[in-house]
């Protein structure tokens, strides 16, 4: 059935498509097409390929991303859940492709919300550098730091803040930022009905002033020589080339990347036709528009990344420890709750709330240290941040972080609980199987894998095990499915207990 368009919305695509209009206006009869984009972090692009149980065909502008087709059901597979692919828009994936994130940048994710973009950015990062992954909307973050979690991102910060506090706590940082921005969502009309419904003439003013402030708060927080990547859901050139004319005008000291006019990317309305648009009528997608910029470098500035000789990201981090709260706050916000099995933190209701820390700070370090040489067999890098008896590895100091609301300050190892270490679920997520001294794999096509997801208990023998030299097999045992890690259980005498979260089974 054909999306009924708003009247006034239609006349003016007439205006600014012309004789395209008839072809643009069709697309509203069809079938939105849909996309999964390859988790590198877990599994390389030809390897996932040849395992994926339905045809997929490459999308032109992002090397990691396949159409599905119609029927296909991704999330109803466990290598889904195993993280191997994020479900996606196909259009969705430009942006990030033209940021050119490499290996070690410092990025910010400024309106990252769900995440799709910034686990892309994740598996560009390779583990090196560091994400933060930030939503101006509390409940929005706790979807964000899933889908982070899920791909088995270890370096990503998720914030719960404004761009201005990022700024101004981050000033010149980042080599690398990408402004999703909140738009009035006319190139999603076809794919989400609701957007339809909630559009009017003023929808894309009201959105203009809004994404104006956050290009304002992004120049401050983006290091000189550093990229900014600006895109939108929409077709307004309201919120698109208007709003990047005037930041232009404004700030002499960036430029606009030319992008527009290539491959799949049509050319931005003028005075900016080196940014891109993508119609639905012209690719396999959603409506989008991109805009590349890049500042200035000055004289001496490395553009090629962050050097690991950067005394504000050191190669080997110290080992810093908070207090009560490892993340204090100077504002008026209620401190942070972690879950006790995925590791997430969120905003406690009513009266001030405090993580208060029952165990000593020597004593949760000596636990974690205890599990990680009798699990793990190394040790995960990063700044060691607790809230109460909850463990991060951050790519950032608490220091840093001081005075902003933190949802995840980073890889969420585990908890102390009566004096043993308890492994998180995100742990488990971003394991490799040789990197735990203990793993057992199910296969992605049988019936043990779904019990898994499930949350059931399964019967595994001993010689099913993978175990290092010297590991004994009752305890800790990472579970993989066709060798990528899903999750934790306990094994022993031949039974393997669920450790799987409640919240992440399969429904």
């Amino acid at each position: 059935m054909a999306v009924q368009l708003p009247h006034s919305f239609s006349e003016r695509m007439k205006d600014l498509l012309g004789r395209e209009y008839e072809a643009f206006a069709e697309t509203y009869g069809e079938i939105p097409h849909t996309g999964v984009r390859v988790n590198t972090l877990k599994i390389p692009v030809e390897a996932l390929r040849r395992i994926m149980p339905f045809g997929i065909e490459p999308i032109p502008w992002c090397p990691t991303g396949f159409y599905t087709p119609e029927g296909a059901r991704p999330g109803k597979h466990p290598y889904y859940h195993a993280g191997l692919y994020y479900i996606q828009e196909p259009s969705a994936m430009a942006p990030v492709e033209l940021l050119g994130v490499l290996p070690g940048d410092r990025v910010l994710d400024l309106c990252a919300a769900p995440g799709g973009k910034s686990t892309q950015i994740a598996a560009k990062l390779q583990g090196r550098g560091m994400l933060v992954s930030n939503d101006l909307h509390s409940e929005r973050t706790k979807a964000l730091a899933k889908n982070l979690e899920l791909c088995g991102a270890r370096n990503a910060v998720v914030l719960n803040e404004s761009p201005e506090r990022i700024a101004a706590a981050f000033p010149g940082f980042f080599d690398r930022i990408l402004i999703d921005a909140p738009c009035s969502g006319e190139g999603m009309f076809r794919k989400d009905e609701d957007m339809v419904r909630q559009w009017d003439e003023s929808t894309p003013a009201k959105y203009a002033g809004m994404q104006r402030e956050i290009l304002q708060a992004a120049a401050r927080a983006l290091k000189p020589g550093g990229t900014l990547v600006y895109s939108t859901c929409t077709f307004s050139p309201e919120e698109n080339e208007g709003g990047i004319t005037e930041f232009l005008a404004g700030h002499p000291q960036f430029s606009v990347v030319p992008v527009g006019g290539t491959g799949s990317f049509a050319p931005g309305f003028q005075p900016l036709p080196d940014t891109a648009r993508l119609w639905p009528h012209k690719v396999k997608g959603e409506g989008h528009f991109i805009a590349v910029l890049r500042q200035e470098a000055t004289a001496g500035e490395n553009t090629a990344g962050t050097r690991s000789g950067d005394p504000s990201l050191p190669a080997a981090p110290r080992r810093e420890i908070g207090g009560r709260t490892a993340v204090p706050r100077k504002d008026k916000t209620p401190e942070s709750r972690v879950d006790n099995r995925s590791g997430r933190s969120s905003g406690r209701n009513g009266s001030r709330g405090r993580s208060v820390a029952v165990t000593s700070v020597g004593d949760i370090m000596a636990a974690y240290a205890e599990f990680t040489r009798e699990q793990l067999g190394w040790q995960p890098e990063g700044f060691p941040i607790l809230f109460g008896e909850h463990l991060y590895m951050s790519p950032l100091s608490r220091e840093a972080l001081d005075g902003l609301k933190t949802v995840r300050p980073g890889w969420y190892m585990g908890q102390v609980r009566n004096g043993r270490f308890i492994p998180g679920h995100p742990l488990a997520t971003a394991l490799a199987p040789h990197e735990s001294r203990r793993s057992v794999t199910l296969a992605g096509e049988g019936a043990e894998a779904v019990s898994y997801l499930k949350g059931e208990t399964l019967s595994i023998p001993s010689d099913r095990l993978r175990l290092a030299p010297g590991a004994a097999p009752k305890g800790y045992v990472l579970v993989c499915i066709d060798e990528y890690s899903v999750g934790w259980a306990k094994w022993q005498d031949g039974i393997l207990k669920n450790e799987y979260p409640a919240g992440w089974r399969w429904t």
